[in-house]
């Protein structure tokens, strides 16, 4: 891909722009820190990285040239629409695209890109040899029942006129203790015996746990990446990654009898200082993560007080009646705590995380 398409991506900055009321911090060092703990665990396997969804929402700009630096020499995508971001940073040849390609238009803009496909069923290798072949990776399932091919096709025609690099499956439930696990990765042993490739590869996250009998040649990790702990093998590994922050924009006296924010689902039995802070559920603070939390400054709890808006939650000042409009409030994201999720997986929790403070 040229420069010149890269360039009409790049946002044009305003010199006349405020900075923001919200702070997306990334940890680049917990960050490059947890890939080397990964890579070291996969044992003489590799690891690469899970970069789609815009890097779990951290941002690809800002973790793929810590990932790149850090030794990470394979990306993975969904979409096509993510590939442009990401070898802005690395070669198109080091970006697997997770969905395939559904048409000639997918297969035409990979090898523009140099970006590889995961070819996922008889139709999507057919297509991609039909157009002229090249470089690919192939998805075998081996019981998630999501995307790749059946094992009973692995004999077909039309896998043997790949050229696959990377031979893979998806572990379905590699956070639990089961039997599945297992029997996953032998069904991949098996399809490798029928399927030329150069590389394996099976284990996510939580697949690292298991051991390095899942690793095989590469790994795909990414919610450990960023700070999850999918497996409790991987606690002493990992590393929080995301910080995020918001501030005050106003504070005020509310009394006895008075209510807090839509449908006065909080009600006050005292006179209260309490602050209104710049974060809601558009910017992936859902309405489920206010009820019983709390926001914090300087190890003083705030709790949130009524409903989540979109742009906006509302907070107890009790614990810290100095503050101002301004100041800043640290919002609870880590990922590995289960008690501040409220229903949210980890995934979810970083997922959500909205326009506003990706741009941060």
């Amino acid at each position: 891909m040229n420069d010149s398409y890269l360039r009409k991506m790049d946002p044009i900055p305003d010199p006349l722009l405020p900075p923001p009321s919200l702070r997306l911090t990334v940890d680049r060092v917990a960050l490059a820190a947890n890939w080397a703990a990964l890579d070291a665990l996969s044992g003489t396997a590799s690891a690469g990285a899970a970069v789609k969804a815009d890097c779990y929402g951290l941002g690809v700009d800002r973790c793929v040239p810590v990932l790149r630096d850090a030794g990470c020499r394979t990306f993975f995508v969904a979409h096509w629409s993510e590939v442009a971001g990401v070898i802005a940073h690395v070669q198109g040849s080091q970006v697997a695209v997770l969905h395939g390609v559904l048409s000639e238009a997918d297969c035409a803009y990979a090898r523009a890109t140099g970006a590889v496909p995961v070819i996922n069923s008889l139709e999507q290798a057919e297509l991609w040899t039909r157009t002229g072949g090249g470089p690919c990776h192939l998805m075998v399932d081996t019981g998630i029942n999501r995307l790749g091919i059946a094992l009973a096709e692995a004999g077909d025609p039309r896998i043997a006129t790949l050229d696959i690099d990377i031979l893979m499956s998806h572990l379905a439930s590699a956070d639990e203790r089961t039997a599945m696990n297992r029997m996953q990765a032998e069904l991949l042993r098996e399809a490798a015996d029928t399927i030329p490739h150069r590389r394996l590869s099976l284990a996510n996250s939580a697949g690292i746990g298991l051991g390095e009998a899942f690793a095989f040649d590469l790994t795909r990790p990414g919610l450990a990446l960023y700070g999850g702990v999918p497996r409790e093998e991987l606690a002493g590994h990992i590393r929080p990654v995301a910080r995020i922050e918001a501030q005050l924009l106003q504070c005020r006296q509310i009394a006895p009898g008075e209510g807090v924010g839509y449908n006065a689902t909080f009600i006050a039995n005292t006179h209260m200082r309490v602050g209104t802070v710049s974060i809601g559920y558009a910017d992936g603070f859902l309405r489920m993560r206010g009820a019983g939390n709390a926001l914090h400054h300087e190890g003083r709890r705030l709790p949130i007080l009524g409903k989540v808006s979109m742009d906006m939650i509302v907070v107890d000042l009790a614990e810290a009646p100095e503050l101002v409009a301004g100041d800043w409030l640290q919002v609870p994201w880590d990922i590995a705590d289960a008690a501040q999720q409220n229903g949210l997986s980890p995934y979810e929790m970083l997922t959500v995380i909205g326009r506003r403070l990706r741009a941060c």
